[in-house]
Formats: C-alpha cells, structure tokens, sequence
C-alpha cells in the first residue's frame, strides 16, 4: 500500500486543460484503486484503465453538451416505449478480475435497471452487470476501447463532432453496426446526429420537447 500511496500524491496533482488527455503506463490494479479512492468523486476528469495504462481525460464544454442531449433523447425514446432505464451517467465501473475501470461518459441500464436501481455505490462488474448502452461523445480512445471490451457493454455508442457510430459487442469485440439493438425499430444511426445537430442550433429544450409530442402520436 505504500507504493500505491506515493503513486496517488503526484498523480492526483496533475492538472489537465479542458480537451486534454494524458496516458500513464505501468500502474497496477493496486494503484489505481488507490488513486480513485484519493481523487474522491468531486472531480471533472474521466479515466480508462485497461492493461495497466491509466487515461485520464478532461472533456471540453462542446463534448459535454451532446453528451447531454443524446442522454435525454434516450430517455424520451425508453419513455415512449414504456420501457425502465436507470441513468447511470460517467459512473466508475471496476472489474478486478479482468482489472479494468472505465467512466463513461453516459450510460444506462435498460434491460438490467432493476437489478442496479438501489445500487448508490461505485458499480462493481463482479457482482453487477455492465450497463446496457454506453456513450461516448468523442473518439474513444484504444485504452477505453480495450476497457470496454473486457468489460463487455453489450451496445457503445460514439459520437465525434457530428459523426455517429454504433458498436456491439459481439464475438468478444465490438462489431460497428446500422441499426441498435436497443432500438431494433428505429433509425437511430441517422437519427441521434440528425436530433444533436438541430438541438444545438436551436436549443435542447425544444427538440426535446418536439420529440416527445412526435413519439406519443
């Protein structure tokens, strides 16, 4: 535990600008949980830990917003289908058997929501399951790739500056695909750009609502 401790401290300091990313190699499992448990959960970063490589991001402003949006387009559509969703937002996901840790940026449970509803603690993937869909809101990175991989979130979805793409997990990897599996009978790939775009050029609020009022006709 020593080692993990002088390891945490200089981490910990490292201030990161906003869309920056920086990659530390050779942090054990140990270390890494001894840095989450330093850092606390007050903190605007994101981290990857796959393979001993530690990821620490600092998302800007223009990736939050879409992140935003497409978290609440997904909810009117689970809403309109009168399906349960819980909203696991950047959650900490741990496996310490496959030792990896990953933030999304947003995620739910869909088909699993009520088996983690009363879960309030950082989610455990010995014990839980991955959340059904995962988002990403800029190119993911290979250490989120291969932590997503070994964590094994059935459908990821990325968004990057406009451009939209729907990954599931299949076969052991991740499988780029038209359709989504969440939402086998709509045109999710052309639709989420279509709505993220029209949402920030004329408010979010007001796609939102426009989508609600259509998927209640």
């Amino acid at each position: 535990m020593l080692a993990a401790t002088s390891v945490a401290k200089p981490i910990k300091s490292i201030e990161l600008s906003p869309g920056s990313t920086i990659q530390i190699p050779n942090v054990t499992w140990e270390e890494f949980e001894a840095l989450l448990e330093a850092w606390g959960e007050k903190r605007h970063t994101r981290i990857a830990y796959s393979q001993e490589v530690l990821e620490i991001m600092s998302p800007l402003p223009a990736h939050e917003r879409p992140n935003r949006i497409i978290g609440d387009l997904v909810k009117v559509l689970l809403d309109a289908q009168n399906r349960d969703w819980e909203d696991f937002g950047s959650t900490t996901f741990k496996n310490k058997v496959a030792k990896v840790g990953l933030e999304p940026d947003t995620c739910f449970y869909i088909q699993n929501a009520a088996q983690v509803r009363e879960c309030m603690m950082s989610m455990d993937l010995i014990t839980y399951p991955p959340p059904d869909l995962a988002i990403e809101t800029d190119v993911t990175s290979n250490t989120a790739f291969q932590a997503y991989t070994a964590i094994k979130v059935p459908e990821l979805w990325i968004y990057d500056r406009g451009n939209f793409k729907i990954y599931l997990f299949q076969e052991s990897k991740y499988i780029e695909s038209t359709t989504s599996q969440i939402f086998p009978d709509l045109p999710i790939l052309d639709l989420i750009p279509s709505l993220v775009k029209k949402a920030l050029e004329i408010g979010g609020s007001k796609v939102i609502r426009e989508l609600r009022q259509q998927m209640s006709k």
